[in-house]
C-alpha cells in the first residue's frame, strides 16, 4: 500500500516523462489532450528539457518506497511587478496514479509546493482547474484554496 509517509518528493527525470504522461492522459480530458504511444512522441522529451532548464519552473514527482512514480505536479515561480513586485506560486498538472489515490499523495505534493513557493518569496500559491474537475476542487478547497478568479483560455 502506497501511503504518503513512504512518499518522496523529488525532482523529476528524463526517464519519470513516461509515468507523467501516464497520469496526464488518465483522465477524460487529459486522454483527448495526451498522445501515449511506444515510444512517446519526442515532443514530451523536448518540453521536459525546457522546464528543466528553466529556473523558475520545478517538476517534481512522489515516489513510492519502490521506486514508483505515484504523483507530480509543477510549480511554476512568476516574478512580477504588481503586489510591490512580489512573486506568485502557481501550480500546474497536479495528478496522483489512480491506484494511488485517497492516501493523501495528493496533499502531501501541494504542501511540498506550497512550502516550497513560500520559501521561494512568493506571497501566494494560485492554481487553475478546469471547471468539470468537481472532484478536484473539493480537494483544494479542503486545503484552504478559496475560489478567486474567472479563467479564460484562448487556444491556438
Amino acid at each position: 500500500m502506497r501511503e504518503a509517509s513512504s512518499i518522496t518528493i523529488r525532482r523529476a527525470r528524463r526517464e519519470d516523462v513516461a509515468a507523467i504522461v501516464g497520469m496526464l492522459a488518465d483522465d477524460p480530458l487529459g486522454s483527448a489532450r495526451e498522445r501515449i504511444a511506444d515510444p512517446l512522441p519526442q515532443s514530451y522529451y523536448d518540453g521536459f528539457a525546457r522546464v528543466e532548464r528553466d529556473p523558475n519552473l520545478q517538476l517534481v514527482v512522489a515516489v513510492d518506497g519502490e521506486g514508483a512514480v505515484v504523483g507530480c505536479l509543477q510549480l511554476a515561480v512568476l516574478p512580477g511587478i504588481s503586489s510591490q513586485g512580489s512573486s506568485r506560486g502557481l501550480l500546474e498538472d497536479v495528478r496522483v496514479a489512480t491506484h494511488c489515490r485517497s492516501r493523501g499523495i495528493g496533499e502531501r505534493l501541494v504542501q511540498w509546493a506550497v512550502a516550497e513557493a513560500r520559501a521561494q518569496g512568493c506571497i501566494l500559491v494560485e492554481l487553475l482547474t478546469h471547471h468539470t474537475r468537481v472532484d478536484a476542487q473539493r480537494f483544494y478547497e479542503r486545503l484552504g484554496f478559496a475560489r478567486s478568479h474567472v479563467g479564460m483560455t484562448l487556444r491556438f
